[in-house]
Formats: C-alpha cells, structure tokens, sequence
C-alpha cells in the first residue's frame, strides 16, 4: 500500500506542476458556479434551496473533465518511455494502475471540495436537505470514479494522449446517454437491462437521496471491470516487451 501511496502522490505533484490540477479546479468551479447561482435555471429561479441544478451541471461537467484529466496517465508515461523505467522497478502493473487511478480520483474530490460553500450558503438562504446533498455529492464522486477507470483503461490501449481522451469519451458516451436512448425503444426485460447500465438512472437514484445497494454494486462493478482491463491490458503488452 506504501507503494501506491507513493505513486499516488507522485501524480498528484506532477498535476499541480503542471498546473493541470489548478486549470481544472477553475474551469469546474466556474461552469457549475455559472450555472448554479447566474443562469436562467439558477437557485434564485427555483425559489428552492437545493443544489439539484448544481448537481445536474457537475453531472455533465465531469463526464468531459475526467477524460481530459485520465487521458495522459499512461498514455503519455508509454510514449516518453517512462513508463518503462516505472516497470522495471520492484512495483507491480496493479499498484501502478491504483496509484495513478487514486491520484485522479483525490484530484476530484478536490474539486468537488471546493463547491462546499455552495452547501453552506444555500443552507443559509433556506432549509437544505441534508441527506439528499450528502447523496448527491457521494453520486458525484462514484461516477467520478467510474469515469476515472474508464479514462485510465482508455489511457492504456495508446500512447497518444487525443486518442486516449476521445476513446474514454466514446466508451463513456454510451454510460451515460446511448443506453438509456437505446433502452427507451424497447420492452421488456431486455430494455430493462439495457437501461440499468445507463449512469444516469444511477445518477438520478442516489441524487434523489437514497442509497441503494444496486447503485453501489453498480459503480463499484464499473471501477472493478475498467482496473481490471487496464491491467490485463498493461500485462499483454508486458509480453511483447
């Protein structure tokens, strides 16, 4: 664990260095700060005071961000070589993959920290549901994370950082609009199905306020499928090294 920790915050330093935490930060502060207290479907609107508008802007902002922020984390190591002195050393795929995928995780949250004056300002204008904005920040922070896994394994196919970014937005875009357009046409069981892959559904569950097992099971499936993939696809190309 010392050893993903390691590369964790080894990560974390190189996107502050690189300013990309800090542009990041700024630009997610700023689209949801727009939209949550300036535009026309702002909280003074609404007349409520709940951070739904707040939730569903964030929602949309991190399914572009997350690609952006995953897109260079094993692409660009693959294409400098360094990823190469990386493996050489007494570390495995596994921790390499859990190190960076934590580092942009942590980079979120982060992010979404910031908007925490948002809740205390909002609770001060109004009653707040407490339970539901807990809900819809731990909603955030699974799709983030789920994103995240998404972005990693995308980064791992190529060592071109465009191609890593549009793949994760490809593979993304069916989560979170195609299967809930595709499950819309159809009936029955199969539809069903369909639609229980849709983020959005998810989304919307644990935003409402209620934590159900089947969310859960949900994103930590995505989380578990996307690592496992990216080190399946670290190891094969381990083989031809």
């Amino acid at each position: 664990m010392n050893t993903v920790w390691t590369i964790t915050r080894r990560e974390l330093s190189s996107f502050f260095d690189s300013l990309v935490a800090v542009i990041m930060i700024v630009l997610f502060l700023g689209f949801t700060g727009f939209f949550t207290w300036i535009s026309g479907a702002d909280i003074f609107m609404t007349g409520q005071a709940s951070l739904r508008s707040f939730f569903g802007i964030a929602y949309w902002t991190l399914f572009f961000f997350i690609p952006a922020l995953t897109m260079k984390l094993l692409a660009e190591e693959k294409k400098t070589g360094t990823l190469e002195m990386l493996l050489t050393k007494p570390v495995s795929d596994r921790q390499v993959i859990l190190g960076k995928y934590l580092a942009a995780v942590i980079l979120v949250a982060i992010a979404l920290a910031f908007t925490l004056p948002y809740v205390i300002t909002i609770s001060k204008i109004g009653n707040l549901d407490t339970g539901g904005t807990f809900c819809g920040y731990l909603a955030l922070l699974l799709i983030s994370a789920a994103y995240a896994g998404i972005g990693i394994f995308s980064s791992s196919l190529t060592n071109n950082q465009i191609v890593a970014f549009l793949t994760a937005l490809f593979i993304g875009l069916f989560f979170h609009i195609l299967f809930g357009i595709i499950a819309s046409g159809m009936k029955g069981m199969a539809g069903q199905i369909i639609n229980s892959l849709s983020m959005s559904v998810h989304f919307e569950s644990l935003a409402r306020g209620v934590i159900d097992t089947k969310d859960l099971i949900y994103f930590g499936s995505i989380i578990f499928l996307t690592l496992f993939l990216t080190e399946v696809s670290l190891s094969k190309r381990n083989e031809y090294r």
